[in-house]
């Protein structure tokens, strides 16, 4: 349970990414058209710097912060970094958009039940270390398979096997490539997934568990 002396309900969340930050701006306009109900896009923490990601962050004047794992003596004190990060912005949620550094278990510990992942392939198919960028989409041609989708789940200590909490299935067309094939799962799955996600967990359906009080 998530307990604070916040005045609001506000479900406070925090964006990690590692490149271009597609799905980061879909939230964010999802924010803007207030989609997300009662949660709130407080800050974004980047793998690294000079990506597309932090530009949209800043034009959206969210505060950006860099923390890089190569900074850090091991994964223990990059996680802690994290956590120090996030609790002094007194986070409820964490959701990777495109994030690619793994996390520990120290971290994972700490956020149980409050980290979310959006995956571009129905899990538990196509999923695992490796499956990012195009390989979900190229596996999935290559294994011919006539659907395909995205997935939201919880983040585990394992790539892609927390537990599944949305999923949208996706039409695999004749012609597509890995490009198309991916364009189309992020603009008609992806895309939708990621805001619900956000707010059916704002609003206490998918892991009722996180309260604010």
């Amino acid at each position: 349970m998530v307990t604070s002396p916040r005045a609001d309900q506000s479900l406070r969340v925090a964006i990690f990414v590692s490149g271009g930050g597609t799905n980061l701006q879909t939230l964010i306009d999802a924010a803007k058209m207030g989609d997300l109900g009662s949660a709130k896009l407080i800050k974004v923490i980047a793998s690294r710097p000079g990506i597309k990601a932090i530009e949209r962050a800043q034009l959206a004047e969210l505060p950006v912060e860099i923390i890089r794992k190569n900074d850090f003596a091991d994964q223990n004190a990059y996680d802690q970094a994290l956590i120090h990060s996030l609790k002094a912005c007194d986070i409820d949620l964490i959701v990777l958009a495109g994030f690619l550094t793994r996390l520990g278990s120290r971290f994972i510990a700490a956020y149980k039940d409050r980290i979310i992942n959006i995956h571009p392939s129905l899990l538990p198919e196509f999923g695992g270390s490796g499956f990012y960028g195009l390989k979900p989409h190229e596996a999935v041609l290559q294994a011919g398979r006539e659907v395909t989708g995205a997935t939201v789940h919880l983040v585990d200590e394992t790539y892609d096997t927390g537990r599944i909490l949305l999923q949208k299935k996706v039409k695999v067309m004749p012609e597509d490539t890995p490009e198309t094939l991916q364009k189309r799962v992020m603009r008609e799955a992806e895309q939708e997934l990621l805001p619900e996600a956000v707010r059916q967990i704002a609003a206490g359906k998918l892991l009722p568990e996180i309260t604010r009080v």
